[in-house]
């Protein structure tokens, strides 16, 4: 299996993307490494810009640029993006519903050792109480692509999360069963539907086939939009078990396990048990540590699981 960083993906696909279009333009607060855009820079200067470590600049400029016909996609640590530049996010990209798309790298836990002030467990509940700005946190290489290719294609505000490290496929190339704003569904099942979003998808795949080998029948759906969140995903899921349970690599408020809750409040009222981040600073680690401590692994979410049902 060939293990490729999510962010990764996103520079190959704009950089092909801007060789046809020159309106496209990235933009980076001395993140180019980090974000894995240097073969961007290197190969369409004229359309990288680099405004150093200056998050709130590197977002107005880049409302400034989709004012003045461009197409920017500004990209920075998602614990400085969705933070320190929030008020920018705010009034010059959703209020003023600029063709701005947001990409926070390295976000969740995934700068492991720096610890709290570089760890972001807030980025969906902050996010996605503005209006005009949508969520996505993709799980893969594969969908990562699928979801870029089509954000180039429309003119509206996005917030686009990935993690730092490579990680591991869910799906197969030239097999994702993606449509713009659905929910995808990875595995069927009746007994208990896991939703998760991001990184945690492949370990809820995980806990599925550990369920599936106990008798338990899970369902697991992809919520990368979380966003707008597929309310008609969850609610059919919903209805065909006796308990849900979300994944997220959040803080345990206002994220996918709260959107996901109101959801089945007011559609189809089941239990549901949200799998997240503690409230807490986080223990310093690798991500792969961090998930084992705090059982966000394949074996602790199934464990969970059984425990809940």
């Amino acid at each position: 299996m060939k293990r490729i960083a999510n962010k990764q993906v996103i520079c190959d696909v704009l950089a092909e993307a801007g060789k046809k279009d020159k309106d496209i333009v990235v933009l980076c607060s001395d993140s180019r490494g980090s974000a894995s855009f240097t073969k961007f820079a290197d190969e369409l200067p004229g359309q990288f810009i680099e405004t150093g470590i200056a998050e709130q600049n590197l977002v107005s400029i880049s409302a400034g640029l989709a004012r003045c016909g461009k197409k920017p996609y500004a990209a920075s640590p998602a614990s400085f993006l969705s933070t320190r530049s929030y008020e920018q996010c705010k009034v010059d990209v959703a209020y003023s519903n600029t063709n701005v798309k947001l990409i926070g790298i390295s976000g969740g836990i995934s700068y492991g050792a720096l610890g709290m002030s570089h760890h972001s467990a807030q980025y969906i509940a902050a996010m996605c109480a503005v209006p005009n700005m949508r969520v996505y946190l993709p799980s893969d290489r594969f969908l990562t692509r699928c979801l870029m290719e089509a954000l180039i294609m429309d003119e509206k505000p996005a917030y686009i999360r990935v993690g730092r490290n490579a990680v591991d496929d869910v799906y197969n190339e030239g097999n994702v069963p993606f449509e713009m704003d659905k929910a995808v569904t990875v595995c069927e099942g009746d007994d208990v539907a896991i939703i998760a979003c991001g990184e945690m998808v492949k370990p809820s795949v995980e806990a599925a086939d550990i369920l599936r080998k106990k008798g338990i029948k899970a369902s697991v759906l992809d919520m990368y939009c979380i966003k707008p969140l597929d309310e008609e995903a969850v609610a059919a899921a919903a209805q065909k078990v006796s308990a849900v349970i979300t994944v997220e690599e959040h803080a345990p408020y206002g994220g996918l396990g709260a959107l996901v809750s109101q959801v089945i409040g007011r559609r189809c009222p089941r239990r549901v048990m949200n799998i997240a981040l503690p409230d807490a600073p986080v223990i310093t680690g690798t991500s792969g540590e961090v998930f084992d401590y705090y059982g966000m692994n394949g074996e602790g979410i199934a464990r969970k699981a059984m425990e809940f049902i």
